[in-house]
């Protein structure tokens, strides 16, 4: 935000969501005359919004993935385990 609108939001005396807001006298005195800033304007929530079901979903995809290459892993280890002991025999 630039200081001409800055300026103007002063001048029109103007609430912007996140930006300003013209408080009365009374409630800074409620506020017990806090002048902070934070005190009267609502801070913007920036936080990435995530979507929970599609995450799970992303989730159980990747252990079902895991899930198999488990299952390979293992093959590959009992020919391997396998492929020894027949050695020894020889």
């Amino acid at each position: 935000m630039n200081i001409s609108n800055i300026v103007k939001i002063f001048e029109n005396r103007e609430d912007v969501e996140y930006t300003a807001k013209l408080v009365s006298n009374k409630e800074i005195a409620e506020n017990d005359y806090n002048l902070s800033v934070s005190t009267y304007v609502e801070k913007e929530d920036t936080r990435e919004k995530i979507d929970i079901d599609v995450l799970n979903k992303e989730i159980d995809e990747i252990v079902a993935r895991e899930n198999v290459l488990r299952e390979e892993i293992n093959k590959i280890i009992n020919e391997i385990t396998k492929w020894i002991i027949g050695r020894k025999g020889d």
